[in-house]
């Protein structure tokens, strides 16, 4: 029924040249290949030129790193774990693990790193045969032949500082943040002195009780803290709270 329709319309052979259209663009880009050089190249045998600062996988200058656990609770997608592993000079010490499969190379950990411990390494052939290989221990994140170009540096300019005029003088949070004490809340557990990693806290007499005991409160030595919270988190009594500077 339909074809004594089509009856009533010109034929078009025209219509089918639209197939030549795919074979120019076909033929243009041989020609474009064949006196030009191609865009690929021949990898794993050759590869592309990686810019200084790049950020590849997570590495770790085992002997900086003091076990803060700071790029553990700032890394967006939680792949960071604090292990504990032997170390011939200290015996056991804590030290960040990487999960490098869910790691999406943002740079955070160094960034905030307050030893510089954490850096960015060139790095970017991560595949593994199994999901266990891509877990990167703190042994297996050293990178030989790190410098100061793989190291992420914080810095940030105080509202004060701005307040002023002043937009030349960024500072780094971990030189300038400090622990702040409420003493009616401390019960002198010394807890704080004795996770602080950088043996910035210390003790200190400072009275007696009514049962003769001494009362002891936490001194910070703010030439040794690094900022890194540990205290903070660690007080049962929450009577330590990170003062930042304004």
């Amino acid at each position: 029924m339909a074809m004594k329709y089509l009856d009533k319309y010109p034929k078009n052979n025209s219509r089918h040249l639209w197939v030549l259209k795919s074979f120019y663009t076909t033929f243009k880009q041989i020609i474009k290949t064949t006196r030009h050089r191609p865009v690929t190249i021949m990898y794993p045998y050759e590869k592309e030129w990686i810019p200084d600062y790049y950020r590849g996988r997570p590495g770790l200058v085992f002997d900086k790193c003091v076990g803060c656990g700071i790029c553990e609770r700032i890394c967006p997608t939680t792949c960071i774990e604090m292990v504990e592993v032997d170390d011939a000079k200290a015996g056991k010490v804590v030290r960040p693990q990487v999960n490098v499969g869910r790691c999406m190379m943002c740079g955070y950990c160094a960034e905030y790193c307050p030893t510089k411990a954490m850096i960015t390494t060139p790095e970017y052939e991560l595949a593994a045969y199994t999901r266990e290989g891509l877990i990167f221990d703190p042994y297996q994140l050293a990178y030989e032949g790190h410098n100061e170009e793989m190291q992420v540096h914080m810095h940030e300019h105080l509202l004060s500082d701005l307040q002023k005029g002043i937009t030349d003088n960024p500072v780094n949070a971990s030189l300038v943040d400090r622990p702040a004490l409420d003493d009616a809340k401390c019960i002198g557990c010394s807890r704080c002195a004795k996770e602080c990693p950088v043996g910035a806290v210390e003790m200190i007499v400072v009275g007696e009780n009514d049962k003769g005991k001494p009362i002891k409160r936490p001194k910070f030595d703010e030439a040794k803290c690094i900022a890194c919270e540990k205290c903070v988190m660690i007080c049962p009594k929450d009577a330590l709270a990170l003062k930042e500077v304004l």
